[in-house]
């Protein structure tokens, strides 16, 4: 069993005996910025427990704009020896995520009549001895729901006497498999609803600090139908935020491990599936593939997620590894005591090294997929608020080091240099002239993968507001597409870029997206909505590596 978790495997920027001379520029910004206006420097997490939005406050300064913000690398949907089809010890993945720099991570195990009674306690134990022994690695414990009628979610709390259970009574009184609730049916669908409202009652009457709801994989099997999503993301505001923008699972195609396990319909995410009886049958097939390891849903430029935020408000993705089992890794399940069997211990035996690769289609978390929240201070109920707030950018194979947007108005806020960033709003007289002022930091070492990625170019991505959708079930933003391509091939370090949008004269929002260039063409819309999108590919050809691309939440433009 590997050696316990301790306060030495930190990320390089959080530990104080690495000189700040020795950081990389990504890690020298967080620690200079996390330095100021904090008591106790990198003393961080003791204040686990402060509000996050008088940390907003103090840190605003009375300035036009948005607050400068901090950037920390997360992973919201990790698997362990908890889940009964994953296999690694806790120790194994915090210690890799901190390895691999993140500095905040979601451990999500699957419901199971075991993991509720007995795994999610002893796997609490272990949060709590790692919280302790390491306050700058950030840890919640959450589910993996298995929402009724529906996929999968990411449900967490903020850590509080009764976070465990909290998890613990929701599993048991609204997951959809242990409840027999996975017919598609509209009263399990209803059920759905009155368990987002079940968290957002805890939440009101401060049994937890703050609790959270993503949905996973939406588009892998054609079960979460828009009205479904319309419907978790309005049943209770704030509690349900969002959805992966790209699933895990991103090894599963890649071309030498394809070759070496003999696959033979393997996706990128493990996307490989088809319509089936309880599927939306408004989807097309191409909804069920990943697009440059996006999902359809996200990556289709005047999609789903277009038709969302065009209604007004917000709706946040993600990116994660939801590792269970890692390619190119040699560990398998531990051999479980004669008599036993998951649902009577609550969990999986420690992994036994075989010294052979072993079957799996995951990175380990931080490796290759890496969401990024933009917060004040560090502490778990801020990064709870940058995600809340959509202070949200994703990217794979650590594409670029730093991004940082903000929406101005031309003249007037651009000498601050603040503006309004990700997730906000930005009010304007109709005709008011705007513009976008981003910092680029590119990637200045290799990744995991040994490869120096270099973004190719940012697309600027703008859709009109037009209100509720009367159609609960469409699927698309008609008025959404790429407006402008920036070039940004031959730029290294860090750089500025500004991009006039012109005079406004309607509500909307703008968000960005970025590739390495290596591969993409016209969007599953068509050329004159997305000229270079990403794209799906073949069966067993799917380098993750070879096909990179960074997304960001949407600014909203409130004309007035």
């Amino acid at each position: 069993m590997p050696a316990p978790f301790r306060a030495t495997d930190l990320p390089r920027w959080a530990d104080p005996s690495v000189p700040a001379s020795s950081l990389d520029p990504q890690g020298a910004s967080r620690r200079a910025f996390l330095r100021l206006g904090m008591v106790g420097g990198l003393a961080l997490a003791a204040g686990a427990h402060a509000g996050a939005a008088s940390a907003h406050a103090s840190t605003a300064s009375g300035r036009p704009g948005d607050p400068q913000l901090a950037w920390l690398v997360g992973d919201h949907h990790v698997h362990s020896r908890y889940s009964h089809d994953a296999k690694y010890d806790f120790d194994q993945l915090a210690r890799r995520g901190a390895e691999l720099g993140l500095d905040w991570m979601v451990f999500t195990e699957h419901s199971n009549h075991g993991h509720a009674e007995k795994g999610a306690a002893a796997e609490h134990a272990e949060i709590m001895a790692a919280r302790a022994g390491n306050p700058r690695q950030l840890i919640f414990q959450g589910l993996e729901w298995y929402i009724p009628a529906a996929e999968h979610g990411t449900v967490f709390a903020a850590p509080g006497p009764h976070e465990v259970e909290l998890l613990r009574e929701f599993e048991r009184r609204w997951d959809g498999k242990l409840n027999g609730w996975a017919d598609n049916l509209p009263e399990n669908e209803a059920r759905a609803v009155e368990a987002l409202r079940w968290l957002a009652a805890r939440k009101k009457e401060r049994y937890v600090d703050d609790v959270l709801v993503l949905a996973n994989h939406p588009s892998r099997l054609g079960i979460d139908s828009p009205h479904e999503i319309r419907a978790w993301r309005d049943a209770a505001a704030g509690i349900c935020i969002g959805m992966e923008g790209a699933p895990g699972a991103q090894g599963d195609a890649d071309p030498a491990w394809v070759a070496y396990r003999g696959s033979t319909r393997a996706q990128r995410g493990e996307y490989n599936n088809a319509p089936r009886p309880d599927s939306f049958g408004g989807y097309p097939a191409e909804a069920y593939r990943t697009f440059g390891g996006f999902d359809w849903m996200t990556a289709t430029v005047g999609g789903l997620w277009d038709a969302m935020l065009s209604e007004g408000s917000l709706f946040s993705i993600t990116s994660n590894s939801d590792n269970h089992r890692t390619i190119w890794d040699t560990w398998r399940d531990g051999d479980m005591p004669a008599g036993e069997n998951f649902d009577s211990l609550g969990w999986k035996p420690s992994p036994v090294d075989t010294g052979t690769p072993q079957p799996g289609s995951d990175f380990w978390p931080g490796e290759f997929s890496r969401t990024h929240v933009g917060v004040t201070r560090h502490g778990y109920l801020d990064v709870m608020d940058g995600l809340r707030r959509g202070r949200v950018w994703v990217d794979h194979g650590h594409l670029v080091d730093g991004l940082d947007v903000r929406l101005l108005r031309s003249g007037r806020d651009a000498g601050s240099g603040r503006g309004t960033t990700l997730g906000g709003r930005l009010t304007v007289r109709r005709g008011t002239a705007a513009e976008l002022m981003i910092t680029v930091r590119s990637a200045h070492r290799p990744n995991p993968h040994g490869v120096l990625p270099r973004l190719a170019h940012l697309d600027v991505i703008r859709g009109a507001v037009t209100g509720p959708s009367s159609d609960r079930d469409t699927w698309r933003a008609p008025d959404t597409r790429v407006v402008e391509q920036v070039d940004t091939s031959g730029r290294s370090g860090t750089y500025g870029l500004r991009i006039p949008l012109g005079r406004i004269t309607e509500s909307c929002y703008i968000r960005l997206r970025g590739s390495d260039g290596n591969r993409h063409g016209a969007g599953y819309l068509g050329a004159s909505i997305d000229p270079a999108g990403p794209l799906p590919h073949a069966d067993n050809d799917g380098d993750p590596w070879a096909d990179t691309w960074l997304y960001t939440n949407p600014i909203y433009i409130d004309v007035r």
